[in-house]
This record gives structure tokens, C-alpha cells and sequence, in this order.
């Protein structure tokens, strides 16, 4: 009944959320200007209304993860106690990169330091030496430790949930240790639909961006034309090409992919830090770093409540509400490759390896952007501001053999395209399959469709509808914040009972221990004793015996002297008889 129960239950999170993104995409199909102003201005009211608890929240989940790591739970495991990671340290680190975060440090590496250098955060100068540190670290500052931190918390929830709680991978089970047999009602139903609409929107979105800067990539290198038709037909392509990803599954179609991809990551960046502005790259990696470890908690907790500044908005907070609309598809897929790994390796590998990886990323590919900028030498601002996803290739078009590597930009993008959609056909298929870690192929394969479908039609109806797809995702990342907000109490109560319950075993283990170790010393010195008392009974026997075999020997040895002499005797006196 139970099995029967969770099918109907899994039918009902599909149904609904498959209605509900259907006829949202319907609509930014038939009448996209009209989605978009709707978003826009539900977009313009919360950012207005709820900035304030953005800024907040998103700073509690930095400082939470951090304490977490660093206290005494950070020891708990991700799995049954003692159980070994699943995938190798560089496997684990490439999966986290490629599933989807990737495609944004491609997109915004160069584009947003130096939109950041034309239209300033508040208290800056445009264009002026501050200005380009300040859009240096503003960029970083939006890609390092904030992102990572808010999809820790799902990633490591939904882990431990899984891994060590038998519950289903569902962004509901989180609520388990809360609300008990509530995550099979209509609460729970309810966390899951909004987390699929999440997902569904914010990885359509994905999409699209991908396919806008493929298809900018391959006009600004080839006579490919930059049109609708052409970003159709690359997420034709891709989608034809993850399916063959998803069909090997997670431990060889993502896995290989990312690997990969990493690695093309790594030569494309150590290339532009060799071939391009060194110097200049490496002070500004310093002055970056320096600048953002001295302000960043001043740049979480500042708002402009004084003066009227639309920039933390459409900004800071743009993307704090991004991130947290991603949160339900990143967290799900870290949950799926860090099983037994400790929570403090956890967040060392999700949230400090990506933060570092950002630092350098921005400052390589941001820093040579505005050194060219600055210098005169290509008008980057300029594409910034009308073609954005161009922004890549017109710098590496200023460095030598741009040719190839705009050509590997292209096959790098391309691939974080295929392991993005991948990833999200798996972590769609999973949260519609019952919770299952292993969800059925055809179930993988119709999400990646309907979300290329709906990235497709909403490109074919023009940019209006890309951008209300994007909004909305935003838009329900607010109640999401909620969530996950309430996700920490539910992780902290199952911690707490767990160390408490480990704590317990280690103590009986351990007294158990010093037991055997004070019986075994017992038991040496209670030899010892036995052995010295038998030694001297033994000794007092074996005197006692040789004395007396003495005694019997010099008898004997005495009575054949005895004899002898007497024989000898007896042989004179018959002598002198004869």
C-alpha cells in the first residue's frame, strides 16, 4: 500500500509541475512581451520588497556552512559510518564544476567585471582604476563563496537524508525529522512542485544562454549566422548528444565529460594567463583575493537604504535569487556524487575548491578584458553592453592563435551544455521517480526534451520570453529561500541526535576498550604471579626430588663400596688360610 501510495504521490509532483511549466511556456510562446512585463514587474516588487531578506539570508548560509565545517559535527558522514567516497577527489571536483555552474564562469568571466567598470556599484567612479577593481571583485564576489554556500546546504541536506536516513532523493524528505509523515501530504507534494518549476525554469534558462553564446562563438569565428534557427538547431544538436551521455549514466556519461571538460578548462585558463597580461593578471588576482576577503562580509551586509541606487538590485541580489532558484538543481546532483564523504570534506570540496577556482577564473579572463579595455585595444565594454555572449570571444580574439582558441571556447561551452542538461535530465528524473538514484532512461530522456523544447520555443518567440523564463525562476527562488532557511533546523536536529547517538557508541566503545585492556593487564599480572608460584613450587619439587635421588645414589654408591670392601677382605682372609 505504502509502494502504491509513493507511485500516486511521485504522479501528482509530475503532473502538476509539468501542467504548470506548460502553460507558462505556452504563454511566453503566444504572447512573450506580456510574460515579460508581468515578470518584470513581479521581478521589480520583490527585489523592492524582499532585497533586505536576500542580503540577510544569503550571508546566514556563508556564516552556517563555515561553523558547520568547523565544529564538531563537521566530523559526521555523508553515508553509513565509515563508509569511503564514492568517486575520486579530481572526478568529484570536475562533476561540480560541469553540472551547470560551469556555464556561468564561461558566460560571466569577462562580461561582468567589465560591465561592472561602465555601470559601477554605489561610490564608485566609472571608469576609473577603482571602478575595475571594485567590478573584479563585485564579479568574484558573486561566484565564490555565497553560490556554493547556498547549494551546500541543499546538497548536504538532501545527502544526508539519503545516504544516512534511507529517505528518497526529494527536496521534501529534508522536512522529514520536522514534520514527519507530512512530506507524503500536500506540504510535502507542494515543497517538491516548486522545486521541479525551480529546476525546470532556471535549467531552461540555462539553455538558452548556452545556446545565445555557442551560436555567438561560432559567428564571431565563422560565417555561421548569429540567429534564432542556428540556436535552435544547437540545442537540437545537444540534446541529441546528452542522450547518449544519459544513457551511460552517471559513473561514465557525466563523469567522463567532466573530467574532460575540466581539463579543457585548465589549458583554455593557464593559456590566457600565459599568453595574455601576466603581470597585470597575477596583481590583480592578489588585489582581488586581498580585497575580497577585507570586504566581503561589508559587501553581504550593505544595502543603500539612503540613497536611491537600482544597482544592488538588478545585481547583488539578481543574483543571490538566481542562485537560490538553482539551489534545487545543484543541490540534488552534489547530494548524488558526495556520497561518504565528511561534512567538513564536503565543504571544503564545494565550497572552498569553487571559490578559489572563481577568484582565478574572473581574475584571468575579467583581467585581460579590461587590460584590453583600459589599453583601447578592443571595444569589450562595448559588446558587453549590446552582445554579451560575445564578450568571450572578442578577447580571446586579441590574443594570439584566437582562432583555436575561441574553437575550444566553443567545445568547452558545448560540453558543460551536454553535462548541464544531463545533470538536469537526472536530478528531474529522480525528483518525478519516486526519489530514485538510479531514475529510468526514458524518464531522463523526457525532461532533457521538454526543457530544450521549452528553451527552443521561448528563443522562437523572441527574447522577451528567454528573459520572463529567467525572472521567473527568480521570482520562485523567494519561498525556496523559506525553505531552506527551515531545511538548516532540519539538517541541525538530525546532526545533533546523530553526534549525540555517535557519541554514545564511541563512549561504550571506548569504555569498553579500557575494560579489555584492564582485564588483559589483570591477566598478565595474574600469569606473572601464577607463574613465579608455580616456578617456586616446581623449584621446591625438583630440589626435594634431586636431593633425595642424591641420597638414594650416594646409598647406593656407599653400599658397593661397602661390598667391595668386604669382597676384598673376604678374598685376603681365604688367602691366608691356604
Amino acid at each position: 500500500m505504502d509502494q502504491v501510495n509513493e507511485t500516486k504521490r511521485v504522479g501528482i509532483v509530475l503532473i502538476i509541475s509539468a501542467i504548470l511549466v506548460g502553460l507558462f511556456v505556452l504563454w511566453g510562446a503566444l504572447s512573450p512581451s506580456s510574460l515579460d512585463r508581468a515578470a518584470g514587474q513581479g521581478l521589480s516588487w520583490m527585489l523592492d520588497n524582499f532585497g533586505w531578506f536576500y542580503m540577510l539570508v544569503t550571508a546566514f548560509f556563508v556564516l552556517f556552512v563555515i561553523v558547520l565545517a568547523i565544529s564538531p559535527l563537521g566530523s559526521m558522514r555523508l553515508g553509513k559510518p565509515g563508509e569511503k567516497p564514492q568517486y575520486s577527489w579530481y572526478s568529484w571536483i570536475g562533476m561540480l564544476f560541469a553540472a551547470g555552474i560551469g556555464v556561468g564562469f564561461v558566460f560571466w568571466g569577462v562580461a561582468e567585471p567589465v560591465l561592472y567598470y561602465f555601470d559601477t556599484p554605489s561610490g564608485f567612479t566609472p571608469e576609473t582604476p577603482e571602478a575595475a577593481v571594485a567590478g573584479l571583485r563585485y564579479a568574484v564576489f558573486h561566484w565564490a563563496l555565497h553560490p556554493w554556500a547556498i547549494f551546500s546546504i541543499v546538497g548536504l541536506t538532501l545527502a544526508y537524508v539519503q545516504f544516512r536516513k534511507d529517505r528518497p532523493a526529494l527536496i521534501s524528505s529534508a522536512f522529514y525529522p520536522i514534520i514527519g509523515e507530512r512530506v507524503h501530504g500536500w506540504l510535502g507534494k507542494s515543497i517538491d512542485i516548486l522545486a521541479v518549476i525551480a529546476t525546470c525554469t532556471g535549467v531552461a534558462t540555462t539553455f538558452g544562454l548556452s545556446a545565445l553564446q555557442i551560436t555567438g562563438g561560432l559567428s564571431y569565428i565563422s560565417p555561421v549566422p548569429n540567429t534564432v534557427a542556428t540556436q535552435v538547431i544547437i540545442i537540437a544538436i545537444v540534446t541529441f548528444l546528452f542522450m547518449f551521455s544519459a544513457a551511460k549514466g552517471v559513473d561514465k556519461g557525466i563523469k567522463r565529460l567532466s573530467n574532460i571538460n575540466l581539463a579543457v578548462a585548465a589549458i583554455l585558463l593557464l593559456f590566457v594567463i600565459i599568453v595574455g597580461p601576466t603581470l597585470f593578471i597575477a596583481e590583480s588576482f592578489v588585489t582581488t583575493l586581498g580585497g575580497y576577503i577585507t570586504n566581503v562580509a561589508s559587501m553581504s551586509l550593505t544595502m543603500t537604504p539612503f540613497i536611491e541606487s537600482a544597482w544592488l538590485g538588478t545585481n547583488t541580489i539578481f543574483f543571490w535569487a538566481w542562485h537560490i532558484a538553482w539551489a534545487p538543481f545543484m543541490g540534488i546532483f552534489i547530494a548524488r556524487i558526495s556520497r561518504g564523504r565528511t561534512i567538513r570534506e564536503f565543504m571544503a570540496g564545494v565550497l572552498v575548491v569553487p571559490s578559489i577556482l572563481a577568484i582565478i577564473w574572473f581574475t584571468a579572463f575579467g583581467g585581460t578584458a579590461l587590460s584590453l579595455e583600459i589599453a583601447g585595444a578592443a571595444p569589450i565594454g562595448e559588446l558587453v553592453m549590446n552582445n554579451v555572449e560575445l564578450a568571450l570571444f572578442a578577447t580571446l580574439g586579441e590574443l594570439p592563435l584566437s582562432t583555436i582558441t575561441s574553437f575550444i571556447a566553443v567545445i568547452l561551452i558545448l560540453i558543460f551544455f551536454i553535462t548541464s542538461a544531463d545533470s538536469a535530465s537526472y536530478v528531474l528524473g529522480a525528483m518525478t521517480s519516486h526519489g530514485s538514484l538510479n531514475p529510468s532512461l526514458f524518464s531522463k530522456m523526457l525532461w532533457g526534451v521538454l526543457i530544450a523544447g521549452t528553451a527552443a520555443v521561448l528563443l522562437i518567440s523572441g527574447g522577451g520570453g528567454l528573459s520572463a523564463l529567467q525572472t521567473a525562476s527568480i521570482i520562485a527562488a523567494l519561498p525556496f529561500a523559506i525553505i531552506m532557511t527551515i531545511m538548516i533546523i532540519s539538517v541541525l536536529i538530525m546532526l545533533g541526535r546523530d553526534y549525540k547517538l555517535e557519541g554514545r557508541k564511541r563512549r561504550k566503545k571506548n569504555r569498553k576498550e579500557i575494560k579489555e585492556e584492564i582485564r588483559e593487564e589483570m591477566y598478565e599480572e595474574m600469569k606473572e604471579e601464577v607463574m613465579e608460584e608455580m616456578k617456586e613450587e616446581m623449584y621446591e619439587e625438583i630440589k626435594d626430588e634431586v636431593i633425595e635421588e642424591m641420597k638414594e645414589e650416594m646409598l647406593d654408591g656407599m653400599k658397593e663400596e661397602i661390598k667391595e670392601d668386604l669382597k676384598e677382605e673376604l678374598d685376603i682372609e681365604q688367602d691366608n688360610k691356604k
